[in-house]
């Protein structure tokens, strides 16, 4: 019997105790609740109330009295949109009972319309036998057994009862009592974390980013800015949507416009369903105001057509492009919150969410929740690209760069982009995961994400073209693939730019100038050759392959272009040197630029430079 071994202490510990570790914040959050929530809500309208307190102390104002003077304020708010919900509602109550004839008339064209359509009957009568099966009862008729002639009346005896004031006043007041208490709560907290804002950031600074106070002092400054800004820009824009809603319920002849509207702004700060909830209140009363249905056609294209502006035009213009979530991390935070906290959840779990992908933006060890949660790629554009051509994707590739190029030059893609790409691949070569038959793969697919950009010009090309002798629109740069099939891959990239720019090229493997092989290579008309690299550390091979060439084609000016060599090149000038290269460079636009150098020159003595010198990025 095989004996199954338990997996290593080292690999198992870290991925449990990040188990446990989440478990635990959870049920913290979901257990302390009573207090988290409020602290929450303050916090939140701390962050609401602070430009208000900023505005009181630069007029001179101290910043007690600041803070007291912005807490009366929403306190003087709060009250005066509770007192106003409460009145606007007691009156819809007065009214509703006049609405009863519209309604029982429309319930009746509705059971009207069903009875008189067959399908409908059929329908109903098959869900009231299914019904009468899964209960086990069967129509009362005449003479069936088990069902008594006749019913005895029960009597029914009316008691006065007599209710306590105390019991009577704890019936009313109690449901209030505790939204008044996590009011009262709320501001409480929100006096002290205005009154002690420095304060409080310097502990957290002490207490969550000691040994990187700059790092964590920037992701403080980020989150109260980014949900400032939040708060202030949605305030607005929940308020212009409740007024037009308010307006618009008004023109269409719904009671109670205005507390529609306040609701419609209310419920608008949460996301993807708060509108539709705010919805459904005045659409009940459109349905029990109106005889007819003209009055809930015209509220469902009021909603939804202001609905659409506000949230496709205006949104996107005043946030720019987003607020930094994507848009499945906003439904899952709002399933999240409203999970933990309930209607409170609703509300803050946009503004909570945020602020964990700022974090995440800054701390390293929760960076996981800035890829989860945040609007920016998951992958940089050229790993995008790395993946791509591991499935031989061109086709997506070419997409991915067509959208790049509409900001950028097509040789910028191909430096920053497909090089990039292509060092990326070269490093799991050197780590020994990526065998020869899936480099071919990617050097097929740079081929055919050439093939796909193949009309796209260069800015500079055309101007390049003219200058040229005639002579270099005929006979070719020779590019030589450094050593393997990624290496032949970023030569690609240089021939195309080169045919762009007017000069013909070809692409030769590192076989066909080995040692066996050099004496039959196709030398004829060839004016510069040019060794492409995708890293550095291959200078042997370099140097070798340069004598080959110098051997092969006398006179020949012999570059090399180390594509990861990047603009930190100090340390390898000594390498560099030892290439015996006439110029060394490390990208594609210094590349084109010697050789059209060259072109110019052609057939001068200074057209080389001295040996082992490496070109400026």
């Amino acid at each position: 019997m095989t004996e199954l071994k338990a997996p290593p202490a080292d690999t198992l510990t870290p991925k449990f105790m990040t188990a446990v570790i989440t478990a635990v914040v959870v049920m913290g959050l979901y257990f302390g609740r009573p207090v988290l929530m409020p602290l929450a809500l303050a916090v939140l309208m701390s962050f609401a109330l602070g430009p208000l307190v900023g505005l009181l102390r630069r007029a001179h104002l101290g910043h007690l009295p600041a803070v007291l003077l912005s807490l009366l304020v929403a306190l003087v708010l709060l009250t005066g949109i509770g007192i106003f919900v409460g009145a606007q509602f007691a009156g819809l109550a007065r009214d509703i009972p006049s609405y009863q004839n519209n309604i029982a008339h429309k319930i009746e064209s509705v059971r009207g319309s069903a009875t008189g359509n067959a399908t409908f009957a059929r329908l109903n009568h098959t869900i009231e036998a299914l019904a009468d099966q899964i209960t086990g009862t069967r129509p009362n008729t005449p003479g069936t057994a088990g069902v008594p002639a006749e019913e005895k009346p029960v009597p029914v005896e009316i008691r006065a009862s007599s209710v306590a004031p105390w019991q009577m006043a704890q019936d009313i007041l109690g449901p209030l009592l505790e939204p008044l208490g996590l009011i009262a709560l709320v501001l409480i907290f929100v006096g002290f974390i205005l009154l002690q804002k420095d304060d409080l950031r310097d502990r957290f600074v002490r207490l969550a980013g000691s040994r990187d106070m700059q790092r964590t002092a920037v992701a403080l400054d980020e989150a109260a800015a980014r949900l400032s800004r939040y708060l202030f820009l949605q305030t607005l824009i929940n308020s212009g949507f409740g007024l037009t809603m308010g307006l618009g319920l008004w023109l269409i002849g719904i009671p109670n416009s205005g507390l529609w509207g306040l609701i419609g702004m209310l419920f608008r700060f949460v996301p993807y369903v708060g509108v539709p909830i705010a919805f459904l209140f005045p659409a009940v009363l459109a349905v029990a105001v109106d005889p007819g249905w003209s009055m809930l056609l015209w509220t469902m294209a009021l909603y939804g057509g202001v609905e659409f502006v506000v949230g496709q035009v205006i949104e996107p213009f005043v946030y720019g492009r987003s607020m930094g979530l994507s848009a499945v991390a906003v439904v899952v935070a709002l399933v999240f919150w409203t999970w933990l906290w309930g209607p409170v959840g609703l509300l803050l779990s946009t503004p909570l969410t945020m602020c964990f992908v700022v974090l995440g933006r800054h701390v390293q060890g929760l960076k996981f929740l800035d890829v989860m949660l945040g609007d920016s790629p998951a992958l940089a554009i050229e790993e995008s690209l790395y993946l791509r051509m591991l499935g031989e994707d061109p086709d997506d590739a070419t997409e991915d760069a067509e959208e790049f190029l509409r900001n950028n030059a097509l040789s910028v893609y191909y430096d920053e982009v497909a090089a990039r790409a292509l060092m990326l691949a070269q490093a799991d070569v050197n780590r020994g995961v990526l065998d020869g038959m899936r480099q071919a793969r990617i050097r097929d697919a740079i081929k055919g994400l050439i093939e796909n950009l193949a009309d796209r010009k260069d800015e500079d090309a055309a101007s390049a073209f003219s200058e040229l002798p005639a002579a270099w629109h005929q006979i070719p740069v020779l590019c030589v693939a450094g050593r393997g099939p990624l290496d032949e891959a970023a030569a690609l990239l240089l021939v195309d730019m080169l045919h762009k720019y007017g000069v013909a090229a070809r692409v030769v493997n590192s076989e066909q100038i080995s040692a066996a092989q050099i004496d039959s290579l196709d030398a004829q008309g060839v004016r510069v050759a040019c060794l492409s690299y995708l890293e550095p550390g291959t200078y042997k091979n370099a140097r070798y392959q340069v004598r080959r060439l110098r051997k092969r084609m006398p006179g020949v000016p012999v570059m090399a272009i180390f594509w990861g060599l990047g603009n930190d090149h100090s340390r390898y000038l000594d390498s560099v040197e030892a290439t015996e290269c006439d110029v060394v460079t490390t990208g594609l636009k210094e590349t084109i630029h010697h050789i059209l150098a060259f072109a110019r020159r052609a057939g001068r003595p200074e057209a080389a430079r001295p040996v082992g010198q490496v070109a400026a990025p």
